[in-house]
């Protein structure tokens, strides 16, 4: 993933590369975008002064990558295996291209996606721990 924040403090999404393996051999890689690129566009994954209701455009890679975010919280509460995060930003995220993919995404302040959960099928996926330093 390849993000930026802009002098107003907007993380901005330009891209990803990705793969899915089987047998630790790679099978696909759709899902791969790169903005300026064959039309692909940027998006913001967080907006410096997010508000309830705000709804975004997270990518843009036509017939590849088309998350929307819509912000449903701003001071939730998450507990994960990194610890407790208080006053994180709660977004409902969403795709044209899987019309059944909801999830919930829980951004602490200073650290970013601490927690991620299906809606439909109740996985998490959690921080599990932060480095510092060198």
């Amino acid at each position: 993933d390849w993000f930026a924040q802009d002098k107003d403090g907007n993380v901005w999404y330009f891209g990803e590369n990705t793969a899915e393996f089987e047998d630790d051999l790679p099978t696909t890689l759709a899902g791969t975008f790169t903005a300026g690129v064959n039309g692909d566009k940027p998006g913001i994954i967080m907006k410096a002064h997010p508000a309830l209701g705000n709804f975004y455009r997270q990518e843009f890679s036509l017939g590849n990558a088309e998350d929307f975010a819509e912000v449903v919280g701003l001071k939730e509460s998450v507990a994960v295996p990194a610890g407790t995060f208080k006053s994180c930003l709660k977004t409902q995220e969403t795709t044209p291209l899987e019309t059944d993919l909801l999830e919930y995404k829980f951004y602490a302040p200073g650290v970013g996606n601490v927690l991620t959960i299906n809606a439909r099928t109740g996985k998490r996926t959690e921080l599990v721990r932060i480095i510092t330093g060198g």
